[in-house]
């Protein structure tokens, strides 16, 4: 018995690993690509389904799937009437999973993970690695299901364990088993695929397999409510949709096999050709479907149920600096960790923004009031800088999609420069603060110089922004554009306030304010163009990397 029982817990566990590299592959392989299908295919719940089937069914996975879903809220990529439907979509999606383990591969396992060695091993492109990956994952797990299915084929020869498999008859308590074996192995599919291999070799009787699984959809939410609670409200109510649709969903179909239980398992015994195996993988299939056809007319009130068990909004943090979109109230996924820092990094840009927009107002007319706004901006955008920096550290250090990791370099730079940006603003303060202290004026013209030069800046830090972080490349010329126009004022300022000074125009300490300000505005274009360019590096090389 210890042999049997060794046996299993090394397949069962071969079987875990082979789907979670499996589902690491495709998540590596294709994350940044899932992100844009996720947002451009889940406008509306039907199509969320759709979307959430065929997804699922890759990655073989609706833990997985699940758990990217409420993510995917908690960064604000999708909406809880979208995850709705993608959730539901993950539950027919999982259904696949137990339908190639019926149809018992379990003999090309060896190929499998032969080809997926090879491609590791020897091949250079991180493109076939990864494909590698899966293949290598996809053999792992029909391996260990051989490993289960042989030493469950030796546990049939056992009197008691026969007799203890027989003697399960109460509906409930299967119920109950699929419910706490699922939370244990976080994987719906596994227990599912332990149910399968069980009834193949004649040890459980389809009439308690259908309990078991039906146990196994309220089991399945304990990874994405793990998941969660380190999420925002909208996060922690994606994933109670996921619960309670499964408990509704459960609720009703465990009323309707109790009610018409022989029929139902006579249909399911007839379409599977009286094959256990795919009797199982049937009756999950089916169990999955009806439950989404029934609840999907109740999205809406579902929905509006989560906001009943999880009331209010998010609270503001307490403390004086906080982010937003990352830290304590972030879950780290390596599929939205790339995103939720270009949407903190996004943030800061536009905070650093409307610090330059408030010092430059500062120079006009100083108000200490206002000028020491600035400078407690200009410390909460150090504060993001350096809180930004180090969660990129830490995404770094994680298997990161293939095009999210080759953005790590540029978001960095991009933390740099909203930071020099914010730099400027503080030394525009600083200049308002001489101005006042001193009693110094700047000449009409000069204060219509600096104006058409700020908008000018403002405009071309706006457009940055906008590329950076939503790959908006419609204003890419008018960067460029606008780019030398900034030098081309510069130069042309800094000659016009020179000869202001020779026909005693302005002082020579306002012309010098007015000579740095001129020159941090210019400096602020060059950041802002460095923004806008980060992320296409190879193609648009950037001139202005470690300019103050």
């Amino acid at each position: 018995m210890i042999e049997i029982a060794l046996g299993l817990m090394g397949g069962l566990g071969l079987f875990l690993f082979g789907m979670k590299q499996m589902s690491d592959g495709l998540e590596k392989a294709a994350g940044a690509k899932m992100r844009s299908i996720l947002e451009f295919f889940t406008k509306s719940p039907l199509r969320g389904i759709l979307v959430g089937t065929f997804f699922t069914a890759i990655i073989q996975s609706s833990s997985a799937a699940t758990v990217l879903v409420v993510s995917f809220v908690n960064s604000g990529l999708m909406n809880l009437y979208q995850a709705a439907g993608v959730i539901m979509g993950a539950n027919i999606g999982t259904t696949v999973t137990s339908q190639l383990i019926a149809f018992n591969l379990s003999a090309l396992a060896p190929v499998f993970i032969m080809v997926g060695v090879i491609m590791l091993m020897f091949c250079s492109k991180q493109k076939v690695k990864q494909i590698g990956e899966v293949l290598l994952g996809f053999g792992v797990l029909f391996m260990g299901l051989s490993t289960m299915g042989d030493s469950m084929a030796v546990l049939k020869e056992s009197a008691y364990i026969v007799g203890i498999m027989s003697s399960l008859q109460s509906h409930f308590l299967a119920l109950l088993i699929g419910i706490a074996v699922t939370a244990v192995l976080q994987s719906s599919s596994a227990t599912v695929g332990v149910v399968l291999l069980l009834a193949n070799q004649g040890l459980l009787d389809i009439h308690i397999c259908l309990f078991i699984i039906m146990g196994c959809n309220i089991g399945s939410c304990v990874s994405a409510l793990i998941a969660s609670l380190s999420g925002k409200k909208e996060a922690k109510r994606a994933a109670m949709i996921h619960l309670l649709f499964n408990i509704f969903g459960t609720a009703v179909m465990y009323l309707i096999f109790t009610l018409a239980l022989n029929p139902i398992a006579d249909f399911i015994i007839r379409i599977s050709g009286a094959n256990p195996g795919r009797e199982v993988a049937n009756a999950h299939m089916m169990i999955k479907i009806v439950e989404v056809f029934m609840l999907f007319p109740f999205i809406k009130p579902i929905v509006k149920l989560t906001y009943v068990i999880i009331p209010g909004e998010e609270k503001a943090k307490e403390e004086e600096f906080s982010l937003q979109y990352i830290g304590a109230k972030s879950m780290l996924s390596p599929t939205t960790a790339v995103f939720d820092a270009t949407r903190e990094l996004e943030r800061m840009g536009q905070m650093a923004i409307g610090n330059l927009q408030r010092a430059m107002k500062c120079l006009n007319e100083p108000r200490e009031q206002e000028i020491q706004k600035v400078f407690e901006m200009e410390k909460y955008i150090n504060f993001l800088n350096h809180a930004i920096t180090d969660y990129l550290v830490k995404i770094n250090q994680t298997t990161l999609p293939l095009d999210d990791a080759r953005s790590i370099g540029g978001l960095f730079h991009v933390a740099n420069d909203i930071e020099r940006i914010g730099d400027h603003a503080e030394n525009v303060a600083e200049a308002a603060q001489t101005k006042a202290a001193r009693s110094l004026e700047f000449s009409e013209e000069a204060k219509g110089e600096l104006a058409q030069m700020l908008d000018m800046v403002v405009k071309i830090t706006t457009y940055s922004l906008d590329m950076f972080s939503h790959n908006n490349q419609e204003h890419m010329e008018e960067i460029l554009e606008i780019e030398e126009q900034v030098d081309e004022m510069e130069r042309s300022l800094q000659e016009s306030h020179v000869q202001r000074l020779t026909r005693n125009e302005c002082t020579p300490a306002t012309g010098m304010l007015f000579s740095d300000v001129v020159s941090g505005l210019e400096r602020v274009s060059d950041h802002a163009t460095n923004i806008a360019f980060s992320l296409l590096e190879e193609e648009y090389p950037s001139q202005n990397k470690g300019e103050d």
